[in-house]
């Protein structure tokens, strides 16, 4: 069997002796570890995305069943709700994530998201205006459990990827899939899931109730069908050899040495999400507002068709963050998205005249921001940090970005309601709006996302000496969760 650790700054396992066959056993899961860490963690992102969308979705059967409620303030609620609670959680288990352990943190925000899922799809109130407020209460509380899986899953699959030479080289494209192709996957179904049950309830008004929370509830299985391999999850070498548990952090320290990544990821992640949350969450209203759809179904299906166009993106920005880099893909997709935005935005008036135009169009100008920032910002938010504060680093980055969310979509309903009947005007300014912002993001990565990320072990190690030398002295690693069946390659060697 093997040994235990020794002094916490060693990275090997030492044992008596080491036979073929124990060897063996070890690699195999090591590479399944890694394989079930970046399956678990797209799934969970998924999730998050199609539970941070379907309200989103759903406003406008929402606008069929409760017309004198659901004012425009009602609407910002319900939408802000759950972007709040992911700002906490993002910020709660990104500091949870590096003191108890990724698995720790990754089971505890999948019991709050399923707890919030469930309280959700049975809000009632004794009027309408009150079972508003208890959907703001569980979306909230959901969004608390969601917004953990962006530290957790961010941080664990930049380390998983790191025990691998051949995961570490493609991980651009890993992280694509993950943090990217799978939120995607998640708009995508938050409006496939809605026109599938009205299809079901035969467009019936009288079950339109029915499908919203039917809608809402679907939202817990990918959760709860993860749960129990996520409690099973190994740790990283990386975690196992550089984690900080005992010992809270010299913050400042950190500011001062990584203050140009944190501030790059941060305001490029908070310019995407401005520009990608309101137009992915109203692509149904928008599309309807061209005459894309008369009906809910047709509405439904035209925005649904739109969410598709965020899926290219991510395979076509993770192949080009490992040829050319994270920086140049990031500054290329919001260049190329600024620029179409421009030309949506001008040309609008005879674009929205032909409806399948439109629909490609604007489909395309989520692509781009796909193929630069949403491909690359969950990748520059976790490589550029050691790895004893990466969860918390990349927790803050991303909070930060959900205020960019936030602010997108509190504006951007107002900005389509002020125009009234007029849709064309309220549409070309929201795309010139976009636009401008994408234009900063462009600079932004250009002159703070650095060119190249660093050696996540070498990283750690350049990390350790930094506060040696500003007279901190940690005990690093975990002696505390013993992982029996995992091995490093280190210690297969050095008793051979």
């Amino acid at each position: 069997m093997p040994g235990k650790y020794g002094a916490a700054n060693k990275d090997v396992l030492t044992a008596p002796e080491v036979d073929v066959e124990e060897v063996r056993t070890p690699v195999l899961y090591s590479k399944r570890s890694i394989f079930f860490m970046v399956l678990f963690s797209g799934l969970a992102i998924g999730s998050d995305a199609y539970n941070s969308a379907l309200m989103g979705q759903l406003l406008l059967l929402f606008g069929e069943l409760y017309p004198d409620t659901l004012t425009v303030a009602t609407q910002s609620q319900l939408t802000n709700a759950f972007i709040i609670g992911l700002i906490i959680g993002m910020l709660a288990f990104g500091f949870i994530s590096d003191r108890l352990g990724r698995k720790s943190g990754a089971v505890l925000t999948t019991l709050f998201l399923s707890v919030g899922i469930i309280m959700t799809a049975v809000s009632h109130g004794t009027s309408q205006k009150g079972m508003f407020w208890m959907l703001t209460i569980s979306r909230g509380i959901a969004g608390f459990g969601a917004g953990g899986e962006y530290p957790v899953s961010g941080a664990g699959t930049a380390e998983s990827t790191d025990d691998s030479a051949r995961a570490r080289k493609h991980r651009g494209f890993i992280f694509a899939m993950v943090a990217d192709v799978s939120a995607s996957l998640g708009f995508v179904f938050s409006g496939l899931v809605p026109l599938l049950l009205l299809l079901c309830f035969k467009q019936r008004a009288s079950d339109y109730e029915k499908v919203w929370r039917i809608a809402f509830a679907l939202g817990i299985i990918p959760p709860v069908s993860i749960f129990w391999f996520r409690y099973r999850m190994a740790m990283s070498s990386a975690e196992r050899r550089s984690s900080s548990r005992k010992t809270i952090m010299p913050y400042h320290l950190a500011i001062r040495r990584y203050w140009r990544p944190l501030l790059g990821s941060a305001a490029a992640w908070f310019i995407y999400n401005y520009i990608a949350y309101p137009f992915g969450l109203f692509s149904s209203t928008i599309s309807a507002s061209v005459g894309a759809g008369d009906t809910l179904v047709k509405s439904y299906g035209w925005g649904t068709l739109i969410n598709c166009f965020y899926l290219p993106g991510g395979f076509i920005g993770g192949y080009l963050s490992d040829k050319i880099g994270r920086r140049r893909t990031m500054a290329l997709g919001f260049g190329l998205q600024a620029i179409l935005g421009f030309i949506m935005g001008g040309c609008l008036e005879y674009i929205q005249k032909r409806t399948a135009l439109f629909i490609v169009l604007y489909g395309l100008f989520l692509t781009l921001g796909e193929v630069g920032p949403g491909a690359t910002i969950v990748a520059t938010s976790s490589e550029f940090f050691p790895t004893s504060i990466r969860g918390q680093m990349l927790g803050l980055c991303a909070a930060f970005s959900k205020a960019g969310a936030a602010i997108g979509t509190s504006v951007f309903k107002p900005i389509l309601a002020s125009y009234g009947d007029n849709a064309f005007r309220g549409n070309q300014a929201v795309f010139l709006i976009g636009s401008g912002f994408a234009v900063l993001g462009m600079l932004v990565a250009w002159f703070f996302i650095p060119a190249h990320p660093p050696m996540l072990e070498e990283e750690d190690a350049d990390w350790k000496t930094y506060l040696r030398d500003h007279g901190y002295e940690i005990e690093w690693g975990d002696t505390q969760a013993p992982d029996p069946k995992h091995v490093t390659f280190d210690a297969v060697r050095d008793k051979m």
